[in-house]
């Protein structure tokens, strides 16, 4: 069955939320919000020598999610024979309460269960190192020299749908007991958030090589 924003996820087992249920979001398009503004995802696999968890960069198309690494990597080996758990979190701000209880962040957060693909279709593992690239770094692939086939042929793609995921968010400010509102303490929220520096170029750059207007919208 195909999906679309409007379509809403889909619980499982595994994506049953069981504690601050208030805080889950059951809308498609919650899901690709919180893949949207990432960049950097954790991929838990199963290896002969155990759990692993690796950061790494994705990119979504539609309802499916790529990934990319060397063909001679073992965990993404063990990913094409396995089930996977990819999670996103953004930390949004610290909730300073009145009690050391019922301090918290506010964040939002997805995770996504399912077994990938090996992708061997030549234009959707084109498409898949593009989605990852602009992920990045938005108009990149653009200006860049493209994958030969030799580093196409050194590099896996997998395929990960997300017909199984979950999101939770948590805003606002803190809740404290009734009772502690009456303490003489500050409460609140430091939000946190993350941004770009200024370009810094590579030292190799010939003369005269300017930073792209592509790359300066981020900075």
């Amino acid at each position: 069955m195909s999906t679309t924003q409007e379509t809403p996820l889909s619980g499982t087992d595994r994506t049953r939320l069981r504690r601050s249920k208030e805080r889950g979001r059951s809308e498609r398009a919650a899901l690709y919000e919180v893949l949207d503004a990432g960049m950097i995802c954790h991929l838990g696999v199963v290896t002969e020598g155990g759990p692993v968890v690796l950061p790494t960069g994705y990119g979504r198309i539609a309802d499916t999610v790529y990934f990319h690494g060397s063909t001679a990597a073992h965990s993404l080996i063990s990913a094409r024979t396995g089930s996977v758990c990819m999670t996103v979190t953004h930390l949004d701000g610290i909730v300073l309460a009145r009690s050391a209880f019922h301090h918290s962040v506010n964040y939002r957060s997805a995770v996504v269960f399912g077994e990938p693909r090996l992708v061997h279709d030549p234009d959707e593992k084109l498409a898949g190192l593009r989605a990852v690239t602009e992920r990045l770094a938005p108009g990149q692939w653009d200006v860049v020299r493209l994958p030969d086939r030799k580093e196409l042929a050194a590099t896996a793609v997998l395929a990960l749908s997300l017909t199984e995921a979950s999101v939770k968010i948590r805003t606002g400010p803190p809740i404290d007991d009734e009772e502690d509102y009456a303490l003489d303490l500050w409460a609140g929220v430091l939000p946190v958030r993350q941004s770009f520096g200024d370009p810094m170029p590579d030292p190799r750059l010939r003369p005269g090589m300017t930073v792209p207007d592509h790359v300066l919208k981020r900075a």
